[in-house]
C-alpha cells in the first residue's frame, strides 16, 4: 500500500511567521505533529511519503503514486484542504481525512472517511475494517484513548532544516471551561498526559535524529494537570543538563501559571524561554461573562510580570467582541498590552467556534451568521455581536494599527519587556541565528524605515543588558511580519 499523507498550506496569518522566517532561512514554522504520528501507527509494510505544503508542493505525480491519500488540517487551512481534496478526487483516489476541521465539520467536504475526534482508536478501527474490505464512511472515537500509548512521531518523513521549531506533545484536555474554546469538545476536562519516560523517548528520539533547537510542546495547557508535569518536568532537567541543553522550549499554558512559583522554576530550569497565555482581557466583567474565571482570581499585568521574571517570554492571546466588552475596551487593550510589554500580542476577534458553548447559545440566539475561517485575526465576524458590528470591527483595527502599525510604539513594548525580563535558558550558536542577525542589519537597520529604533534597541540592550540581544533582535524581526499582516488586515 503507497501512503500519501498532505498537510494542507497555512494562509498568511499571525502565527505564520512568513515574513520572518525569510530571516533565518526556513520555509515553515512546525512540522504536522498529527500526520507524523499517524504516520507512525500505520502498518510498517507500507510505503509513506509526507507532503508538507507550507514547505513543498503537491505534484501530479505525488497523487498518482498513491493508493490512499490521508489529510489532517486545521480550521483555518479550510481553503487549501479543498483544493487537495478536488485534486485527489480527480484521479479517482481514496482519501482519509481528520484533524479538527474534519472533527467540527465532518460534512463540510465529500471524502471516503472521515476521522472525528482524537485518531488512535478511529485508526484501529479503520484498519481492521479495511483488512477485511468493510471500510465505513465515518469513524468516531467513542472514548478519550490514553495517551500513553501514543508512539514516537515518524521523523523520518520530514526533513528538519525545513522548519524553525519541532513539535512535541505532552498532555491533551483541559481542566478550564472558557465557553469560546474548542479544546475541550475535542479532547475533554480531564487532562490525559504522557508518562516521563515516555516523554523522555520523544526528547531521545529528536536528540538521536541530530535537531538541536526549539521545541514546541503544543499542549494546549501545559500545566493543565501541575501535579504530573512537574513530575516530568524533574526529569527533563536531568535529560536537558546530561546534554548541555540542545533544546529550547516554549509551549501554551493557562494565566496560573504565575501562582506557582515552584512551576515556574521546573519549566525555567528545564529550559523554557517562550510560554503562550490566553489573557483575552483586561475586563473583569468579559472574563465572567466568557466563564474563564482562572483570569478573575490574580493581578493579570503581576501575572506577566513574574513569568517574565522567571525567564520565560509571555505571547499573549487578546479578544475583543465579547457581550460585556464596553466602547472603552480598544484602549484598555492597547493600555495592557503597552504596559506589560508583550510584545508577541494575539489579538483577535471574537469567534464562534463549531461546537462550543459559545457557538450553541449563539446559535439559539439566532446571532450565528457564517462558519468561521478559523483565523480569529483577519478581521472578520462570523456572529452578530452586541456592540455595533461596525464600531467592533474598526475598535479591533485601531489596535492592531496601534500596536503593530506605529513602529515607536513597537519598540516601546520590548524595552518594556527587557526592562523585567529575565533570561534563564541556555541557548547555542546556530548558523541560522547567526544569519538572521546579519539579515536584520540590511534589512532593518539599513533598509527599514525603522532603522533609528533598531539601532537604538541593539546599542541600549548591548550596553544595559546583553544577554537579552538575541531575544531583542528577534523581536525585531518578528515585527516585520506583524506589520505586514497588520497591513492586509487594515486594507480589508
Amino acid at each position: 500500500m503507497n501512503v500519501l499523507l498532505v498537510y494542507p498550506e497555512f494562509p498568511e496569518t499571525f502565527w505564520s511567521f512568513k515574513k520572518a522566517l525569510e530571516f533565518i532561512g526556513k520555509k515553515a514554522a512546525s512540522p504536522p505533529l498529527g500526520l507524523l504520528t499517524i504516520a507512525a501507527m500505520l502498518p510498517k509494510e507500507w510505503n509513506l511519503k509526507l507532503i508538507d505544503l507550507n514547505v513543498n508542493p503537491l505534484l501530479d505525480e505525488d497523487i498518482s503514486w498513491a493508493d490512499m491519500v490521508f489529510i489532517s488540517a486545521m480550521l483555518v487551512q479550510q481553503k487549501s484542504a479543498g483544493e487537495v481534496i478536488e485534486r485527489v478526487k480527480k484521479v479517482d483516489k481514496k482519501i482519509v481525512a481528520g484533524g479538527p476541521l474534519f472533527s467540527t465539520q465532518p460534512d463540510l467536504f465529500v471524502v471516503d472517511h472521515v476521522f472525528i475526534n482524537e485518531a488512535e482508536d478511529c485508526l484501529s478501527l479503520f484498519l481492521n475494517d479495511l483488512e477485511r474490505e468493510e471500510t465505513r464512511s465515518l469513524y468516531k472515537s467513542k472514548e478519550k484513548p490514553l495517551v500513553t500509548e501514543v508512539p514516537v512521531p515518524l521523523w523520518s518523513l520530514i526533513n528538519f532544516s525545513d522548519y524553525t521549531s519541532i513539535p512535541l506533545q505532552y498532555s491533551r484536555g483541559c481542566p478550564h471551561n472558557c465557553d469560546f474554546c474548542d479544546i475541550t469538545v475535542m479532547y475533554g476536562h480531564k487532562v490525559r498526559v504522557k508518562t516521563p519516560t515516555q516523554m523522555i523517548k520523544e526528547f531521545n528520539s529528536l536528540y538521536q535524529a541530530n535537531w538541536r533547537g526549539p521545541v514546541f510542546l503544543v499542549d494546549d495547557n501545559f500545566i493543565g494537570n501541575k501535579k504530573q508535569v512537574k513530575i516530568m518536568l524533574r526529569e527533563l532537567i536531568k535529560w536537558q543538563k546530561a546534554r548541555k541543553y540542545p533544546f529550547k522550549l516554549l509551549t501554551e499554558a493557562s494565566v496560573d501559571l504565575a501562582s506557582d512559583q515552584e512551576l515556574m522554576r521546573l519549566m525555567s530550569q528545564a529550559n523554557f524561554h517562550k510560554v503562550f497565555l490566553g489573557i483575552e482581557t483586561p475586563h473583569l466583567e468579559s472574563l465572567k461573562g466568557c466563564q474563564k474565571y482562572q483570569n478573575t482570581r490574580m493581578d493579570l499585568k503581576e501575572a506577566v510580570k513574574v513569568i517574565h521574571q522567571h525567564g520565560m517570554q509571555v505571547m499573549g492571546g487578546f479578544i475583543v467582541g465579547f457581550d460585556e466588552d464596553p466602547p472603552s475596551i480598544f484602549e484598555a487593550q492597547i493600555q495592557f498590552i503597552q504596559e506589560v510589554g508583550i510584545v508577541t500580542a494575539m489579538v483577535g476577534l471574537l469567534v464562534a467556534l463549531p461546537r462550543t458553548k459559545l457557538w450553541h447559545r449563539l446559535k439559539k440566539e439566532g446571532r450565528i451568521l457564517e462558519n468561521t475561517s478559523g483565523d480569529n485575526t483577519d478581521g472578520s465576524l462570523n456572529f452578530i455581536p452586541r456592540m455595533k458590528r461596525e464600531d467592533l470591527i474598526n475598535g479591533y483595527k485601531e489596535i492592531l494599527s496601534t500596536i503593530y502599525g506605529q513602529p515607536d510604539l513597537y519598540y516601546q513594548r520590548i524595552h518594556a519587556f527587557l526592562k523585567n525580563y529575565q533570561p534563564t535558558h541556555r541557548g547555542r550558536f546556530n548558523f541560522a541565528g547567526l544569519m538572521a542577525f546579519f539579515r536584520s542589519i540590511w534589512r532593518i537597520g539599513i533598509l527599514s524605515k525603522s532603522r533609528f529604533l533598531y539601532w537604538k534597541l541593539f546599542f541600549k540592550t548591548l550596553f544595559t543588558k546583553i544577554k537579552c540581544l538575541p531575544v531583542a533582535l528577534e523581536m525585531a524581526i518578528y515585527g516585520q511580519h506583524f506589520e505586514r499582516v497588520t497591513k492586509r488586515v487594515l486594507n480589508k
